[in-house]
C-alpha cells in the first residue's frame, strides 16, 4: 500500500489539519512551533514499531478544550492508501475492485478501516417475485401428498413467505436462509423434486441471503488483509547514536545472552551489516590477524565508496580498524598534506549525523525493520552545512524506495525543481495547526520556499550563457511550465539553452540585467507592458545595459496589441477565473466578485475586486495552480488561443535570441 493522504485532528496543537497529500517524498515546511512535529507524531501513532498504544488525553488532547471531551473514540488520524495491483487482485473477491482504502485511529488503541463500500441492499421484490412464480407450480404437488408430510410442506412454505416480509436486510437474510433450506427438506421428504428452472428460482433467493449474511465476514477478511499490509511508521528526531569505538568482546557476549537495548550497540550491528562483516567472525578469528585485516579492509572500501558518493563536502576515507578486542571507525581526508586519521567520535557533528544516518537507515531499509516502512523524519540534517543538506535531500530522492515525510524550515531541504512536494504548515491562535497543499502563509512560513527558489536561481545564473529575465516568480512559473509543455509536445518552444530567470519585480530587472551583461552573457528581457515595465525598458536602454531589441513586452503575444498586459493575460480569462475560484474557494464562499472590465490587466481586476470585499489577492495562488495543471492536465488550462499567444512570445524571443548569438532559426 502507498500512503496518498492523511488528516490529523484533536492532537496537541492540531484541531483539524485538513487533508495532507503525500507522495514518495513530502516536505512539511513551516516556522518553529507551527505544529510540524505534532503532525508526524500523530501519524506515527497509527502503526509504530512494536505494539500500538492508546494516546494520553492529558498530554495529547488540545489544552484549549475540556478533558472530558476526549473519549476513546475521539478521532486522531485518518489516512487514505492506494492499493497495488496485486493487493487489488486479492481484495476484489471480497469487496469488489477497490483501489483505495482508509485506515484511522482514535485515542483508544484500535484501528478503523473504511472501504467506501456499502453492504448488499435487500431486494424484497426480487425474492417475492421468485416465490410467486414457484408457489403455483409446487402447491398442487404438496396438496396431493397425504398426512403430516403435506402439513410440513405447507408450514415450511408459509414460514418462507413470512420470512420474506422482513424489511431489515440482515434480519431478512438470517430468516430466509433456514426457511429456504426447510422448504427444500420438506419437499424432498414428500418426494417432490424441483426441476432446473424451479431450483434456479429458489437458489436465487438463497444466494441473495448468502450475499447479505456473508458481507460482514468478507469485510472482516478484507480488513485483516489491509491491516496486514499497513506499513510501519518510523519516527526519527534524535541524533542516531553510533560510536567510533566498540568493545568487540563485550558486544559478542552481550548479544549471546540476549538482544541489547543499547542504541550504540544496535547501531554497531547495523554498521557491520552495511559494511559486510560479522562481529562474531571477527571475534572468533581473533588469532588470525591477517584475515581480520582483510575482512575490515573490504568493509572499509565499501563504506568509503558510499560515503564519497553521498557526502560531497569533502572526499573522506573511512577505515574500520581492529586493535585487540576493540573495533574503531577512523575517518581521514586523503586530500590533506598528510592523511591524519581521526576517530568518528571526534569528527564534526554534521558528519557524524550524516554517517550515522546513512548506516542506520541503509541497514533498516535494506532487509531490516524499516524495509517498506514510511519514514517520518523531524528536521533531518539540522547539523549539516547548506550544501550537505542538498546532498542529503538528493540521497532521499534517489536512494530510498520508502515513502519519506520530513519537516524542515531550511531552504536547502526544499527541492526547487520539485516544489510540488512541499506542504506549508501554519498555526493560528484560534484554529491551531493547519496544513495547505499549496504554498500559503505568512512571510516566515514561506521563507524557506522563497529562499530555495532564490538560491537555485543564484546558483544557476552563470552556469548557462543565455538568460531570459522575467519580472517575478509567477512569470517564471507560468512561462517555464508552458515552455516545458510545448517542448514535450514537440511544438515551438524557447531555445533549450535559454534560462528563465525571475528578478523579483520590475524594479530589480535593471540590476539583474547589469549583473548578467557584465559577465558577457546573452541576455533577453521580457516585461509586463505597464507603466513600471516601460520605465524599466527605458532605464535599460538609456544606460546601455542592453540593446533595445533585447527587451520585449508581453503585448508581443497579442494581435491586436492591448494597451497593457501581464504574463497572466496570456491565459484565457475564463481559465484564470476558474483558477482563482479553485484556489480561493474557502475565502470566497458566500461572496461574489465584481470584476471591472475596464481594467485592462486581469490581475489588477482581481486585486480591485478582492479589495472591494475586504480580501487580499495573491497572484501566486492561481499561478501555482496553473503551473501544476499544465504539468498534469494541460487541456484544462491551455486553450488554442492561449497557446497561440504564448507561442507568439516564444517565436519573437527565439528570433531575437537567434540574431543575438547566430544560432539556427526558430522553427
Amino acid at each position: 500500500m502507498k500512503l496518498s493522504s492523511f488528516w490529523v485532528q484533536n492532537f496537541r496543537s492540531i484541531e483539524d489539519s485538513g487533508w495532507i497529500n503525500v507522495g514518495g517524498l513530502t516536505a512539511l515546511v513551516g516556522r518553529n512551533e507551527s505544529g510540524k512535529s505534532n503532525l508526524l507524531l500523530a501519524l506515527a501513532s497509527l502503526n509504530p514499531p512494536g505494539k500500538m498504544q492508546p494516546l494520553n488525553p492529558v498530554k495529547d488532547f488540545p489544552r484549549s478544550r475540556r478533558l472530558e471531551d476526549c473519549m476513546d473514540n475521539t478521532p486522531v488520524v485518518w489516512t487514505w492508501w492506494e492499493l497495488t495491483p496485486e493487493e487489488t487482485e486479492q481484495i476484489t473477491p471480497l469487496l469488489g475492485p477497490l483501489k483505495k482504502v482508509a485506515v484511522g485511529r482514535p485515542y483508544g488503541a484500535q484501528l478503523w478501516t473504511d472501504f467506501q463500500t456499502t453492504p448488499p441492499a435487500l431486494d424484497p421484490k426480487k425474492a417475492a417475485s421468485a416465490l410467486k412464480r414457484l408457489k403455483p407450480v409446487l402447491e398442487p404437488k404438496w396438496l396431493a401428498v397425504e398426512g403430516e408430510t403435506k402439513t410440513h410442506c405447507i408450514n415450511a412454505w408459509t414460514a418462507l413467505e413470512t420470512a420474506n416480509t422482513t424489511a431489515e436486510a440482515k434480519v431478512w437474510a438470517a430468516a430466509i436462509a433456514p426457511a429456504a433450506t426447510a422448504v427444500r427438506t420438506t419437499l424432498g421428504a414428500a418426494g417432490i423434486m424441483l426441476d432446473d428452472a424451479q431450483d434456479e428460482l429458489l437458489t436465487e433467493v438463497e444466494d441473495h441471503a448468502a450475499e447479505i449474511t456473508g458481507y460482514d465476514g468478507k469485510w472482516q477478511e478484507a480488513r485483516k488483509l489491509v491491516l496486514d499490509w499497513l506499513p510501519q511508521f518510523i519516527y526519527i528526531a534524535d541524533f542516531p547514536e553510533l560510536s567510533g569505538h566498540q568493545d568487540l568482546q563485550a558486544f559478542v557476549e552481550a548479544r549471546g545472552n540476549n538482544p541489547s537495548t543499547k542504541e550504540s550497540e544496535n547501531n554497531f550491528e547495523k554498521l557491520a551489516k552495511v559494511a559486510g562483516f560479522k562481529p562474531n567472525e571477527l571475534y572468533e578469528k581473533r588469532a588470525d590477524h591477517e584475515l581480520r585485516g582483510q575482512l575490515l579492509n573490504r568493509a572499509s572500501s565499501l563504506v568509503t565508496g558510499e560515503i564519497r558518493r553521498l557526502w560531497k563536502d569533502r572526499k573522506l576515507m573511512v577505515r574500520i580498524d581492529i586493535d585487540g578486542p576493540h573495533v574503531t571507525v577512523l575517518v581521514s581526508d586523503p586530500n590533506a598534506q598528510y592523511p591524519v586519521e581521526v576517530n568518528l567520535d571526534e569528527r564534526s557533528r554534521g558528519f557524524r549525523w550524516f554517517f550515522a544516518f546513512y548506516i542506520t537507515f541503509s541497514a533498516d531499509t535494506q532487509g531490516g525493520n524499516a524495509e517498506g516502512a514510511i519514514l517520518l523524519l523531524d528536521e533531518p540534517g539540522l547539523y549539516l552545512h547548506a550544501k550537505s543538506q542538498e546532498h542529503l535531500l538528493k540521497h532521499f530522492r534517489e536512494d530510498y524506495k520508502n515513502q519519506i515525510i520530513y519537516t524542515t524550515h531550511s531552504p536547502f531541504m526544499v527541492p526547487p525543481d520539485a516544489i510540488e512536494i512541499v506542504r506549508t504548515v501554519n498555526i493560528d491562535e484560534k484554529t491551531g495547526t493547519k496544513v495547505t497543499n499549496v504554498p500559503t502563509g505568512d512571510a516566515r512560513t514561506l521563507f524557506p520556499l522563497q529562499a530555495a527558489l532564490g538560491y537555485q536561481l543564484s546558483q544557476t545564473l552563470f552556469v548557462g550563457h543565455s538568460n531570459l529575465i522575467v519580472e517575478g516568480v509567477t512569470d517564471f512559473w507560468i512561462l517555464s511550465s508552458v515552455n516545458a509543455h510545448c517542448s514535450a509536445a514537440g511544438v515551438p518552444a524557447l531555445p533549450e539553452e535559454l534560462t528563465i530567470t525571475p528578478a523579483g519585480g520590475a524594479g530589480k530587472v535593471s540590476y539583474m540585467a547589469a549583473l548578467l551583461a557584465s559577465e558577457e552573457l546573452n541576455v533577453l528581457v521580457l516585461l509586463d507592458d505597464d507603466r513600471s515595465g516601460r520605465e524599466t525598458q527605458k532605464d535599460i536602454v538609456k544606460n546601455k545595459l542592453l540593446r533595445e531589441t533585447a527587451v520585449l513586452f508581453v503585448t508581443e503575444g497579442f494581435d491586436p496589441k492591448p494597451s497593457e498586459a501581464d504574463i497572466e493575460d496570456l491565459i484565457e480569462p475564463a481559465v484564470y477565473e476558474k483558477l482563482v475560484a479553485d484556489t480561493y474557494k474557502t475565502e470566497l464562499r458566500g461572496k461574489k466578485l465584481a470584476l471591472n472590465a475596464k481594467i485592462p490587466r486581469i490581475v489588477k481586476r482581481y486585486e480591485e475586486a478582492f479589495a472591494a470585499i475586504g480580501l487580499e489577492f495573491f497572484k501566486t495562488r492561481p499561478a501555482r495552480e496553473f503551473m501544476s495543471l499544465v504539468g498534469s492536465e494541460p487541456a484544462k488550462v491551455l486553450t488554442p488561443d492561449s497557446i497561440k499567444r504564448f507561442q507568439a512570445i516564444f517565436k519573437t524571443l527565439s528570433d531575437r535570441y537567434t540574431k543575438m548569438k547566430g544560432s539556427a532559426p526558430f522553427k
